[in-house]
């Protein structure tokens, strides 16, 4: 099949950064009350946005997710994240590949905030591939599993969401990705359940990021 746009996932696509992310996270549920181990934490948290998951926040910590918690977990987060995040293995080839093959006509479309975005592609050396072409959940009317920040990618390239290809990592992207319209191929290292992502709507699951060619 050809595809006229490719449009990516970040967190656990394009950056090694979702062990890292919930290692802040767990960190401060379990000084609220909530003792998790980090795959757990993964779990429960990784494709979603922790203020989507306030409900099961609340019940295991007895207290309200206020703006001062999520302020903090920011902060911690970002400090790691600027330490620690890593490039996927193989991405800087793939990408350099689809942006070569589409002409331009790729994007990030993350449900994770601008500014964490932003500052992972530019640590990693994958911001010139995507400069003016990032999109964020938390800037559209919903975030994944709805598709609102697909489309806004999709809309913004000028192609169809129907004839773009979709990279993805988790069954909550998956899903964002199959609402709109896209074509999903997933990345799942060979540790990952690739059953439930193809279960989830991914046409194509594969484990390196050599694989990506269109």
């Amino acid at each position: 099949m050809t595809f006229e746009a490719v449009l990516f996932d970040c967190d656990g696509v394009l950056v090694d950064s979702e062990s890292i992310t919930c290692g802040a996270l767990r960190d401060m549920l379990d000084e609220n009350g909530w003792r998790l181990s980090l795959a757990e934490c993964m779990a429960h948290f990784v494709g979603h946005a922790v203020r989507s998951r306030a409900d099961l926040i609340e019940a295991h910590t007895g207290k309200p997710l206020t703006d001062a918690f999520m302020d903090e977990f920011y902060r911690r987060r970002n400090i790691r994240l600027e330490n620690e995040i890593a490039a996927i293995d193989g991405i800087h080839d793939a990408v350099r590949h689809v942006h070569e093959r589409c002409e331009g006509r790729i994007a990030v479309a993350s449900g994770a905030d601008r500014y964490k975005v932003e500052m992972m592609l530019q640590r990693v050396g994958l911001s010139q591939f995507f400069e003016g072409r990032i999109f964020s959940g938390h800037e559209m009317p919903r975030s994944k599993p709805f598709p609102d920040v697909y489309l806004a990618a999709a809309a913004h390239l000028q192609v169809d969401p129907a004839q773009c290809l979709v990279v993805e990592d988790t069954t909550v992207g998956i899903a964002a990705g199959v609402a709109a319209g896209s074509t999903v191929w997933a990345y799942a290292p060979p540790v990952a359940q690739s059953d439930v992502l193809l279960q989830a709507g991914a046409a194509h699951v594969f484990a390196h990021m050599d694989d990506l060619r269109i």
